[in-house]
């Protein structure tokens, strides 16, 4: 498969979700995230991921307004956060999101974390939504493969997309072939492991190999494993970088080498100690 800034993953509903995108977690200044997003999107990125938790959804709007680029050609993700999750509430919290970014359907909402005892229900919210065309595609995030038996024993529409933390230290092998086996993609939060694999040798030895920085070796190692990847930034020549990684490839025993990696370890919480 030969990648491009522009290539895309189709859901199993048939939609088609950019491959990479911009992240915009902790993207909290209004003028400097802005300015990152519009930066990211006249530079070719095609997909932003927020949350109602990340309090610039209204950010995101105007950024893409700002933009040289239509809305329709863009690709937006929020999600619901714990504390408004539930049947009822989740409706309400999409709305009040909606209203925020300043759109009036948005392309993927996720549950964001599995909450016991409620993100059944959150699902069931989203279905609905799915169902009467506000978003055009819906998933969650953060779920384990045993969330992920309990709702599909009841949806009628199985999630399309599970964003999870995912990096060469935490490779989580077995969810993805969980997902791949029941057509769902994943997207990688925490793509780099909040920074802390950028002094990894092994893959500075890969990197000088190829001209290239540790950052863009991981994110080519996240688009060659036929994952959906969302870098965050908010400079304006590292948002640039990010997207400069596709005038090299890496070889099979590159790949081999950082999956290789793994350790099991993860930068945030466990799915499975969420409590609220």
């Amino acid at each position: 498969m030969e990648l491009t800034i522009n290539s895309t993953k189709i859901l199993h509903n048939g939609i088609e979700m950019p491959r990479f995108g911009l992240g915009v977690y902790k993207m909290t200044d209004k003028e400097i995230a802005v300015e990152a997003m519009v930066t990211a999107i006249n530079g070719g990125y095609r997909a932003i991921d927020t949350a109602a938790l990340y309090g610039n959804e209204r950010e995101v709007g105007e950024a893409v307004r700002a933009s040289d680029t239509k809305r329709e050609e863009l690709f937006i993700t929020s999600k619901v956060w714990n504390s408004d999750q539930g049947y009822d509430e989740t409706l309400r919290a999409f709305d009040a999101s909606l209203e925020r970014l300043g759109f009036d359907y948005l392309d993927l909402y996720l549950t964001h974390w599995p909450v016991p005892g409620k993100y059944e229900d959150t699902y069931r919210a989203l279905q609905r939504l799915y169902d009467e065309k506000l978003v055009r595609s819906i998933g969650v995030s953060n779920h384990q493969e045993h969330h992920l038996e309990k709702i599909m024993a009841t949806a009628n529409t199985k999630p399309m997309v599970n964003q999870i933390e995912l990096h060469p230290h935490l490779t989580q092998k077995p969810l993805r072939a969980f997902c791949a086996t029941n057509d769902i993609a994943v997207t990688s939060w925490s793509p780099l492991a909040r920074g802390t694999l950028l002094m990894e040798s092994t893959l500075q030895k890969i990197a000088d190999a190829h001209g290239k920085t540790v950052a863009q070796v991981i994110i080519r190692w996240h688009l060659q494993s036929d994952l959906l990847v969302i870098p965050k930034s908010v400079t304006p020549a590292r948002i640039a970088q990010n997207a400069s990684v596709y005038d090299f490839s890496l070889s099979a025993e590159e790949m081999a080498i950082i999956d290789a990696l793994n350790q099991d370890r993860r930068t945030g919480i466990h799915p499975d100690n969420i409590t609220a």
